[in-house]
């Protein structure tokens, strides 16, 4: 896929013009926290299968992957951050192979050039702004980004797509608009504007960045990969929290983790930026549109 300028495309429906110009004028991170905090109320046991079968048939959830009863999900989020059965997802043999670390659609991939990765036709984005890192960002000039979009029926668990050591973490806050289609296609520099919180991977594919990028009603993703980071009890989550600061940690001896590892967690929905160095080749056949699964290879 070759770099596309910016230059301005077709305007969004009058509908949404209005929407995306109102949602950047409101309190993003309060009105998601106010979200959150409904998605956390405790159902009563007996009305769980009830208000979470309703809500997984509205979004298109598949509840023959969950690993536990409705009965054992205590509120909208926790269903949210479900686990799959065991095997109900592939992981390659090959330790070549880099494989999807979410469920989700496939959004825009190819090659990074002059600094930048495309968002939609007309838009790019600085990968420097994204990292919130230039000297990291100059690693990955030449070589590729991909882009995964979950949408609120997949699976929201974020897992190690190869094995290796992760040597670092980011939390960059930022706003939190949304990152469907219409905000994708027309809000500039969308990736790098909204919050987000970055797993550095390195493995014998290079150092691969694992960008959660956070969206409205998204302002919690956790980390897995240092569950203390969060804090204790019940908020866990990195993002959306005060302060409001850039937050880096290092890891001395890095931290090992295996293939489908798990590493982060969206609570709710949103999108994961990964970019490869120049060594890496996105395989053939990838579409933008194309649903994928987690462990689906991406990459080699």
């Amino acid at each position: 896929m070759e770099y596309v300028p910016d230059v301005s495309p077709d305007l969004p429906t009058r509908n949404w013009q209005i929407i995306l110009a109102l949602l950047g004028r409101l309190p993003q991170g309060a009105m998601s926290r106010s979200f959150g905090r409904i998605a956390d109320i405790q159902l009563p046991r007996a009305v769980r299968r009830r208000v979470l079968s309703t809500f997984a048939s509205a979004v298109g959830a598949d509840l023959s992957e969950v690993a536990a009863d409705l009965e054992e999900f205590p509120s909208i989020n926790a269903f949210f951050v479900r686990h799959l059965k065991e095997g109900a997802r592939q992981w390659p043999a090959d330790s070549a192979i880099i494989a999807s670390p979410v469920d989700g659609i496939i959004g825009q991939f190819g090659e990074v050039t002059a600094g930048k990765a495309i968002q939609a036709k007309g838009h790019s984005y600085s990968i420097a702004e994204l990292l919130a890192d230039q000297a990291e960002a100059i690693r990955y000039e030449g070589g590729s980004f991909l882009t995964i979009y979950l949408s609120p029926r997949h699976y929201h668990r974020i897992h190690t797509p190869i094995a290796g050591t992760i040597s670092s973490g980011t939390y960059i806050p930022g706003t939190l608009l949304p990152v469907n289609g219409p905000a994708v296609m027309h809000v500039p520099r969308l990736f790098a504007r909204n919050e987000r919180l970055i797993c550095y991977v390195d493995s014998v594919a290079g150092r691969i960045p694992v960008v959660a990028v956070g969206a409205y009603n998204v302002g919690r993703i956790s980390a897995a990969f240092d569950r203390e980071w969060g804090g204790t009890g019940r908020e866990t989550w990195v993002t959306n929290r005060r302060p409001l600061s850039i937050q880096s940690r290092s890891y001395d001896p890095p931290k090992p983790v295996e293939t489908g590892g798990e590493i982060m967690a969206f609570h709710l929905g949103s999108t994961i930026v990964m970019l490869f160095e120049p060594q890496v080749r996105l395989n053939q056949g990838l579409e933008a549109g194309a649903e994928v699964k987690l462990g689906a290879p991406l990459a080699h």
